[in-house]
């Protein structure tokens, strides 16, 4: 059945239905704007002539360019007004019910070539058609807040969606200036899939002491290039919207441990600490300003006349550049095979803790401290000693790392250190979601990097950082641990067996 989409209906005038609208009628479509509330559609029209006259201020938009996208909204005061459309979204309240409901009407009254779509962020489409006599012409259309800078749109196939459809929404997606993404009918579809690792295994950290809310926080940001750390993140977003979302993909995907929550935000929600909508979260905020959360270092930077340094690498370019850098500052390396007593024995070791590092090279946990090579050398370093590493070692360790614009940080004992858990977590998780094939490698990477922001899209980051090097940090984790969380994806393996990039296809 062939489809054209030139008049778009939008039921629901709230922050998504107006960012929605704006975008559709700036690409001159003829949109037609519903709400149930009396006068939210007016409303929604005066908002969007202050948007636009502000664009046109900033000489973003000319003022012929305003008056032509104005045209083309037009307020319905009744939902019967509708029934020309030939694509209907919903932006309204997320309540199965009430949308399947909505879609049950909506039926009734368009023609059979109206499509109809849900911006729903968490329902099932196939549920939500469940009730339709054409469930076929009902998809997923879910654009995410700010719509007009948030350039990315998830395509939801239902079970029994038209493919058809989904060609002409992602055709209509690029004429309003989006990439559009293309998902099967899954939990938390692409983009809140992905985004799962990130906070619940900084969580996981925070609930095991290896670090400070600040640490973590801040060795995420330098490290890797997180533009918010993941304890911001949750304060920004909201308790009362993050853990809900975290419960509930855990239980629709029946408690797989990758997905698993933390007690901790439960405990927050139930105390109400949100986070910046209740002025105190993970961090503590007047007037919308974080107030900042001093690190306190456990120990203080002393060269004790450190002279050589016992240096094990698993990996030539960790190697090179630790050679490099102790050259710098006249630090000697001790060719030999086992350590002198007085040598600063220096890890850069992947998945395993300092204690595991010490025992496997046969060597003095109390002269031992680990480095994380993952991330970004210049911006941070960050050290992990054994539990009885000897404290002037410690702090000659940290000397030696410390300098100006890079932040160096001794955390406690972990498996993997901070950046290696969280970003081996993002990668499998990624590497998971294509061997699901809940969408393509492409698109995946697309939707990280527009909807969350993600330096790398996570499954080009496994290559950018090294595939081999994941895979190792999640079975290390995973055989010490024993905890199935950590166990490594058979896309991710089969690729590092085969020497393959993680973007190759099946």
């Amino acid at each position: 059945m062939e489809r054209r989409i030139k008049n778009i209906g939008v039921i629901g005038a709230g922050i998504m239905g107006i960012g929605i609208v704006q975008i559709a009628v700036q690409a001159n479509h003829a949109v037609y704007l519903y709400d149930a509330q009396p006068n939210a559609a007016k409303n929604a029209y005066e908002k969007l002539n202050t948007t636009f006259s502000r664009l046109v201020e900033k000489n973003k938009i000319s003022q012929s360019e305003l008056k032509q996208a104005l045209s083309n909204l037009h307020i319905v005061e009744n939902i019967q007004d509708l029934h020309a459309c030939d694509l209907i979204i919903e932006a309204i309240i997320e309540k199965l019910d009430i949308k399947q409901t909505l879609m049950k009407q909506l039926e009734s009254m368009v023609s059979p070539q109206c499509i109809l779509a849900s911006n729903t962020s968490s329902l099932s489409i196939t549920e939500i058609a469940a009730e339709c006599q054409h469930p076929e012409r009902v998809v997923g259309y879910h654009f995410f807040n700010p719509v007009p800078l948030m350039k990315v749109v998830e395509i939801i196939q239902g079970l029994h969606t038209d493919t058809q459809i989904i060609e002409q929404l992602s055709e209509l997606a690029r004429n309003m200036g989006h990439r559009p993404v293309r998902t099967k009918d899954t939990p938390g579809f692409i983009i809140n899939h992905a985004g799962r690792a990130y906070g619940t295994e900084a969580l996981k950290i925070l609930s095991e002491n290896i670090a400070s809310i600040p640490e973590i926080d801040l060795i995420l940001k330098k490290s890797l290039g997180f533009k918010m750390g993941p304890f911001e993140l949750l304060d920004l977003t909201g308790l009362d919207v993050s853990h809900p979302v975290m419960l509930s993909i855990y239980n629709q995907y029946y408690q797989e441990p990758r997905y698993r929550p933390n007690v901790l935000t439960q405990q927050m929600l139930i105390g109400k600490k949100l986070g910046r909508k209740t002025s105190e979260g993970f961090y503590k905020y007047i007037d919308q300003v974080k107030q900042e959360i001093p690190i306190v270092q456990k120990y203080s930077a002393n060269c004790h006349d450190l002279k050589t340094v016992w240096l094990s690498t698993e990996f030539k370019d960790d190697f090179e550049k630790l050679s490099a850098y102790l050259a710098q500052k006249n630090i000697q390396i001790n060719p030999n095979t086992q350590p002198d007593a007085d040598d600063l024995i220096l890890i850069a070791n992947y998945g395993d803790d300092a204690t595991h590092s010490a025992l496997c090279l046969e060597v003095n946990p109390e002269q031992v401290v680990c480095i994380d090579m993952l991330g970004n050398f210049e911006q941070c370093r960050t050290l992990m000693p054994s539990l009885i590493t000897k404290q002037k070692m410690i702090e000659a360790a940290l000397d030696l790392f410390s300098q100006p614009d890079c932040e160096t940080i001794v955390i406690d004992e972990s498996l993997g250190f901070v950046s290696q858990r969280v970003l081996a977590m993002v990668i499998n998780l990624a590497c998971d979601m294509a061997q699901q094939q809940i969408a393509t490698v492409e698109d995946i990477n697309a939707a990280v990097k527009l909807g969350l922001g993600y330096p790398f899209g996570p499954i080009e980051w496994g290559d950018v950082i090294g595939k081999e090097k994941i895979l190792r940090i999640l079975e290390r984790i995973s055989s010490i641990s024993h905890d199935p969380r950590y166990r490594p994806s058979p896309w991710l393996q089969r690729r590092c067996k085969l020497n393959l990039s993680l973007m190759h296809q099946q």
